[in-house]
């Protein structure tokens, strides 16, 4: 039996009794207030977690990428949506391929993305569901007015897709009020708002609040991390990944080196007031990693009163844990503190 602190190191290590409390706990939040549950799976990467997302009563899954959905079919999984708009006839063939297999809708913000949902849909001869993304307020993806939304639900209809809806991100009182203005206007052009799809783990346990939603999309919420915790929506206990490092370097007294730098750990920082440096350590949550070279992580520990020694293992909680997932080919999943196994990470680097 392999113990977990026999595993080499760098390695990220998932605790599967607080995966399993965590999609229960969101699966019943959804339940409870009359959302559709419907998970992004760019923070797991896992089909056999996918699995366990929809089996709890999840309505399907997100993807973000066309590879991550093509993983994600071959692992069973039938209902998805690619969040992220698609743009050209290598994109339009690739969902063809993919609406010939299972159930799909892609969000778009725009004429040209929208083409290449209606060449799909035209190449694979199935139907493809359309949501039109409109901006919260974070401006990114996103068309701005109800006007722009409206045009596009009305050339979907036209091009003979399915209108779904709308989606967004993140959810906030901003798209309460968007989706208030559009109804009325999607109503009187004879297009139904099926589908109100808001999303974000960090604003997850108030998305009842947001009138209109129908569905919500969330990823971290399997792991959580560093960031979540500081967000208020989790706790150090309810996070259920961490990267374990080994001391290899204690080239001063107040200083450290691990061996997880930026190829095993997040370079995304958190705010200051949340804490410094790019993760937490979970035994020393007084050090600071406070650099990351490629291969090494350099711990400031002036203000750490207890220190590692050389040779000792050490947590880290990620900053942002769907970059870690993205990092590593596996995860070594444990219960109940015994490790169970090396899950491949199937759908990591899929970035086209």
């Amino acid at each position: 039996m392999t113990r977990i602190e026999d595993l080499e190191t760098p390695v990220p290590v998932v605790d599967l009794d607080r995966v399993e409390r965590n999609l229960r706990r969101m699966q019943d939040y959804c339940d409870r207030h009359g959302l559709q549950l419907r998970p992004h799976i760019k923070t797991h990467k896992i089909p056999a977690f996918a699995q366990r997302q929809v089996a709890l009563g999840a309505c399907g899954i997100t993807c973000q990428k066309l590879g991550e959905a093509e993983v994600m079919a071959d692992g069973g999984l039938d209902d998805i949506l690619i969040s992220y708009p698609l743009v050209g006839e290598a994109k339009a063939l690739r969902l063809a391929a993919l609406a010939r297999r299972v159930r799909m809708r892609v969000a778009v913000d725009n004429s040209l993305a929208l083409a290449t949902v209606a060449r799909a849909a035209a190449a694979a001869g199935r139907e493809i569901g359309l949501l039109v993304e409109f901006d919260s307020g974070y401006r990114r993806t996103g068309v701005g007015s109800v006007d722009e939304a409206l045009a596009l639900g009305m050339a979907a209809r036209d091009a003979g897709l399915r209108f779904d809806g709308l989606m967004t991100y993140p959810s906030a009182a901003a798209s309460a009020e968007f989706v208030a203005a559009a109804r009325p206007r999607f109503a009187a052009a004879g297009l139904t708002l099926a589908v109100v799809s808001g999303g974000g783990t960090p604003s997850a346990w108030h998305a009842h609040e947001i009138a209109g939603l129908t569905e919500y999309r969330v990823g971290t919420y399997i792991y959580h991390d560093r960031a979540t915790v500081a967000a208020g929506v989790a706790t150090l206990e309810e996070c259920a990944l961490a990267v374990h490092a080994t001391v290899v370097s204690r080239p001063a007294a107040d200083r450290a080196i691990i061996d997880a730098g930026s190829k095993t750990l997040s370079s995304d920082r958190v705010a200051p007031e949340a804490g410094a440096g790019y993760g937490l350590l979970l035994d020393y949550p007084d050090a600071v990693i406070e650099r990351l070279n490629e291969e090494h992580g350099v711990i400031d520990l002036s203000g750490s009163a207890r220190r590692p020694e050389l040779g000792e293992r050490v947590r880290v909680l990620p900053n942002h844990v769907c970059v870690v997932s993205n990092l590593h080919d596996r995860v070594v999943v444990t219960r109940g503190g015994v490790v169970e196994g090396c899950w491949p990470v199937a759908a990591r680097g899929r970035s086209t």
